[in-house]
């Protein structure tokens, strides 16, 4: 046991073949700025009454888990994983006209166990490693902001950690930067390939699965997380220029195809493809646009949305991202 700063501190992820189940060892260990994930217990009071007026005369532990959060930059080989986590479904194959690069496309799996993943923490100031099966995320939100690293902040829930003996590995990866950004709209999702790109200065997007613990009697320990309602909302910032932009759109009510898309042009894997994480939401209404008008400062619109289920395309969101990843 040493006294440190949080950089000594690593964390790992893996996928679970057997829900519940941790892999012996990480699969990816995540470069990350901030995470919080620790033990939790839910306690009851022994407050029944003695002949005396002292309050309660113990406590006993009902439930056990973790959970928190984890800040990092997107990584091209780990981003997917989480993405998977949350979305439940995902398909791998390999890019046309490309050897080594692979297209792996996400989407939303219909039903309450999205894929598990386990979360692993090298610890060498507490002196004890640890590996959390069963790992679940609650939700995850991306940062697309100017000057910095895109990057994204997944909470967790899971079982309590089990003891383990951790040799962390980083593995490289290719990130994204504000410029790798394209951002589209367009009537139907099939039209966004065609349709010109919109200019904006930042952009969060939110996605939750609204999961529910699965406590039982016999155990203080969760049976499982079940994921709930699936859903995805944002919010944007571009300068006014015109109402054709966000505001005639928002204040019909019209739903548009969106595309978020992140290509990493300064990288070139396989032959000729790079990096990518593209999101597509086949529906998307505008929920508010605000206009603060400050006499000095340019005018700029703030701009909510929200997802929804095109009944069209049977599907709210869909993903793709390249990389050298050949499954998951």
């Amino acid at each position: 046991m040493s006294k440190g700063i949080g950089r000594l501190i690593q964390i790992g992820i893996a996928r679970e073949t057997t829900r519940g189940t941790s892999p012996a060892s990480a699969t990816y260990w995540i470069p990350h700025n901030e995470f919080d994930i620790f033990e939790k217990d839910t306690k009851i009071t022994d407050e029944q009454t003695r002949g005396v007026i002292e309050d309660s005369v113990g406590q006993s532990i009902v439930k056990k888990w973790a959970e928190g959060g984890l800040k990092a930059p997107i990584g091209d080989r780990h981003f997917p994983l989480l993405l998977y986590g949350i979305f439940g479904t995902l398909a791998s194959s390999v890019k046309s006209g490309e050897t080594l690069v692979y297209d792996h496309n996400i989407s939303v799996q219909q039903g309450a166990q999205h894929q598990s993943l386990s979360l692993y923490i090298d610890d060498p100031l507490g002196g004890q490693d640890y590996a959390h099966a069963l790992a679940v995320l609650a939700s995850l939100e991306i940062a697309y902001e100017q000057g910095k690293f895109v990057d994204y902040a997944a909470n967790f829930k899971s079982k309590k950690g089990a003891t383990a003996t951790l040799t962390p590995s980083t593995t490289a990866e290719n990130r994204f930067l504000p410029q790798h950004l394209t951002f589209k709209l367009a009537s139907t999702q099939a039209g966004l390939d065609a349709a010109g790109a919109t200019v904006i200065k930042s952009l969060s997007l939110k996605i939750e699965q609204n999961i529910e613990d699965d406590d039982v009697l016999g155990n203080s320990a969760p049976a499982d997380f079940l994921n709930k309602q699936f859903a995805i909302e944002g919010t944007l910032e571009a300068i006014w220029q015109n109402e054709t932009d966000f505001k005639n759109a928002a204040l019909a009510g019209t739903a548009q195809a969106m595309r978020i898309d992140l290509v990493n042009s300064d990288v070139t894997i396989g032959t000729a493809s790079n990096p990518r994480v593209k999101i597509d939401l086949h529906s998307v209404v505008f929920k508010e646009i605000t206009r603060p008008v400050r006499i000095n400062e340019l005018v700029k619109q703030t701009v909510s949305f929200k997802a929804h289920y095109n009944t069209t395309d049977s599907k709210m969101a869909s993903v793709l991202c390249n990389n050298l990843v050949s499954s998951y």
